[in-house]
């Protein structure tokens, strides 16, 4: 197993150096859960949820999660994002809504980071929106799906599809 590269020598928490690092094309695909109540899912899949549309104010919230990627985790680099797509599978046997997120770049570091946290804040939204008629909902599987470019490769999970996005 290679050393954390957040850390120096000393332990001391640092931003890694990537200004030697050549430019290459990197995406990166996340994925997450909200289980809920049948009710609250019949009003997602409805689109009769009173506040609105869920799952398109849950999309912006994800879009705009993976842009302040670097403002929400500290050693994080910022990027030019050229896309991120977040998009959600209705999944009425489970009354669970699956989100994926995919990112891409043209850089020095990856974007795993950037699709976690579309995929996280995306899933938060949906509790957040639907919170006053089901407390009770459960956030889960926020993971890594896949990743391509950059030094170290392709990796997918296992079980997992080529590159969607």
């Amino acid at each position: 197993m290679s050393r954390l590269t957040h850390l120096d020598d000393q332990g001391a928490a640092h931003m890694v150096d990537v200004g030697n690092k050549p430019v290459t094309e990197r995406v990166a695909i996340a994925a997450a859960a909200v289980s809920m109540q049948p009710q609250t899912f019949a009003l997602i899949q409805q689109g009769a949820h009173k506040k609105g549309d869920v799952l398109a104010v849950a999309r912006i919230a994800g879009i705009q999660a993976a842009k302040k990627c670097a403002d929400l985790i500290p050693l994080c680099h910022p990027l030019m994002l050229t896309s991120i797509d977040v998009s959600f599978k209705l999944e009425p046997e489970l009354t669970r809504v699956s989100i994926e997120a995919c990112c891409k770049v043209s850089g020095k570091t990856g974007v795993e980071m950037e699709a976690l946290t579309a995929a996280s804040i995306a899933a938060l939204t949906i509790y957040d929106m639907c919170k006053a008629v089901d407390r009770g909902m459960e956030i889960h599987g926020i993971t890594l799906l896949e990743k391509a470019g950059g030094d170290s490769g392709a990796w997918r999970r296992e079980g997992e599809g080529p590159l969607s996005c």
